[in-house]
């Protein structure tokens, strides 16, 4: 079965962004198009879709658009690694947050909240997300 493929304005219309959007992402390497039409409309796969509302949950958590290209854009890593010391940073901030004084618990909040977003984002990652 072939996958469907959409011109630009119909998948500026599915991810509700604008074509100009579709643009900008296309050259900055957010997107690639699937293929080119006889009248040499660039075409986009459908789950290009969910990626592009994926580069807006990241963009929304300040995650600069060249970092997100980069790392959609680099091949399969191990994460084990980065998980490793993402949780000994938590069990360090929950150190820091016991022994904080009370005016410091706002910020240290926001922190918190900023890394539970971020995770949450990470957990929404569809995991038949296409890469280029």
């Amino acid at each position: 079965m072939v996958e469907a493929v959409l011109r630009i304005g119909e998948l500026a219309a599915r991810a509700e962004v604008s074509t100009r959007t579709v643009d900008h992402y296309t050259s900055i390497g957010l997107l690639v198009p699937a293929e080119r039409s006889a009248g040499n409309y660039r075409l986009y796969n459908v789950a290009d879709v969910e990626r592009i509302h994926l580069v807006q949950r990241l963009e929304a958590q300040g995650i600069p658009l060249a970092e997100i290209a980069t790392a959609l854009n680099t091949g399969p890593q191990d994460t084990s690694e980065v998980l490793a010391r993402l949780d000994d940073d938590l069990k360090s901030l929950q150190s820091v947050a016991e022994t904080a004084p009370a005016e410091l618990h706002g910020l240290l909040n926001i922190i918190a909240t900023r890394a539970h977003s971020l995770i949450q984002v990470a957990m929404q990652i569809p995991p038949d997300l296409p890469i280029l």
